[in-house]
C-alpha cells in the first residue's frame, strides 16, 4: 500500500476504536489512537497473515502485551477481514467475544492472550525462541507500553532475548510518554529506553509512530538486522486524531459520551476528506 492509502486506513482503524469503546461505555481509547499507525502497517504492510487461515503455521505471530488497548488490535482484525466490523459494537457487552482484553481461545487473529501487564513480551520471546527450534521463518512482533515497561518482567525477557540472539523478534514500545496517573517520566522513568534495550543486546531504532515512511524503513531494518532482536521507539501522541483526546492522560481509560463521540467522529471524517483531497492532487 502506498501512504495515502495506509494513512485512509489508519483513519478507519480509529473509527473503530471509538465505535467500539462508545458502545461499550468503557475501555482505553488513548492508547489504542497512538498505535493506529502501527497496528495499520503491521497488519496490512509488514506482517505475514492471513484472515482466511488465521492459525496457519507459517504467519507471522503479534502478542499485544499492553492488552488494555484491545479496541486498537479488533479495529484492525475486523478491518483486515478476520470477523465483521459491526461485531465491534459489541465489545465488553455480556456473551460477546471481543473481551475487555484480547482472548485466543475466542477471537480470530490473536495469537496470545494478554492484559495482564509486563508479560506479552516474555510470550513472544518464546514464540520467537520455539521459530527457531523448529527453523521455521515466521518473525513475532509485540507491541509494549511506555508505561508498561516499567514493570521488572520486561527486563527479563528482553535480557533473554538479546543473550538468545532472537533476530527474528521485532519489539515495539508506544512511547506516548502518558500513562494513567501522568506522564510515565513522573510516575516511574523507564527513560531512556532506547539505551536500555541497547544494554540488553537489542538492535534498537527511534521513530514518528505516526510517519509511515519512518515506519517502513525501521521494519525493513528490522527484518535485515541479524544476531540480535530489534527494538522499535515509536514515538506518538496520545490520543492522535481526536484533538481533545490529544495527550490528555485523562482519556488513558474513559469512554466517550454521545456528545463527545460525534465530535470526535466528526474530527475523523474531517480527516477523510482531506485524504481524499490530497489524493486527487
Amino acid at each position: 500500500m502506498d501512504n495515502l492509502t495506509l494513512a485512509k486506513q489508519a483513519n478507519e482503524v480509529r473509527k473503530g476504536i471509538l465505535t467500539g469503546v462508545h458502545s461499550a461505555k468503557a475501555g482505553h481509547p488513548g492508547g489504542s489512537l497512538s498505535a493506529a499507525e502501527i497496528f495499520t502497517y503491521l497488519y496490512f504492510e509488514e506482517m505475514h497473515v492471513d484472515a482466511s487461515a488465521p492459525k496457519a503455521a507459517d504467519r507471522d505471530r503479534f502478542v499485544l502485551s499492553k492488552g488494555h488497548t484491545a479496541p486498537g488490535l479488533y479495529a484492525v482484525l475486523a478491518a483486515k477481514g478476520y470477523f465483521p466490523e459491526e461485531d465491534l459494537t459489541t465489545l465488553r457487552k455480556l456473551g460477546s467475544y471481543l473481551q475487555g482484553h484480547p482472548d485466543m481461545k475466542h477471537i480470530p487473529g490473536v495469537d496470545m492472550s494478554s492484559g495482564s501487564l509486563g508479560q506479552g513480551i516474555s510470550a513472544a520471546a518464546g514464540m520467537a525462541l520455539g521459530g527457531k527450534v523448529q527453523q521455521k521463518d515466521f518473525r513475532v512482533y509485540t507491541l509494549l507500553g511506555d508505561g508498561e515497561i516499567q514493570e521488572g518482567q520486561v527486563w527479563e525477557a528482553a535480557m533473554f532475548a538479546g543473550h538468545r540472539k532472537l533476530d527474528n523478534l521485532c519489539v515495539i514500545v508506544d512511547n506516548n510518554d502518558l500513562q494513567i496517573d501522568g506522564h510515565v517520566g513522573d510516575v516511574c522513568s523507564p527513560y531512556p529506553i532506547d539505551e536500555k534495550f541497547a544494554a540488553f543486546n537489542f538492535h534498537v531504532i527511534n521513530v514518528n509512530a505516526h510517519d509511515f515512511d519512518e515506519l517502513r524503513a525501521a521494519f525493513a531494518e528490522a527484518r535485515a538486522t541479524k544476531g540480535q532482536p530489534t527494538a522499535i521507539i515509536a514515538h506518538s501522541v496520545k490520543g492522535k486524531g481526536v484533538s481533545f483526546m490529544e495527550n490528555q492522560a485523562g482519556w488513558h481509560g474513559k469512554a466517550p459520551n454521545d456528545e463527545q463521540y460525534a465530535a470526535a467522529m466528526a474530527e475523523l471524517e474531517a480527516i477523510d476528506k482531506e485524504l481524499e483531497k490530497a489524493g486527487e492532487q
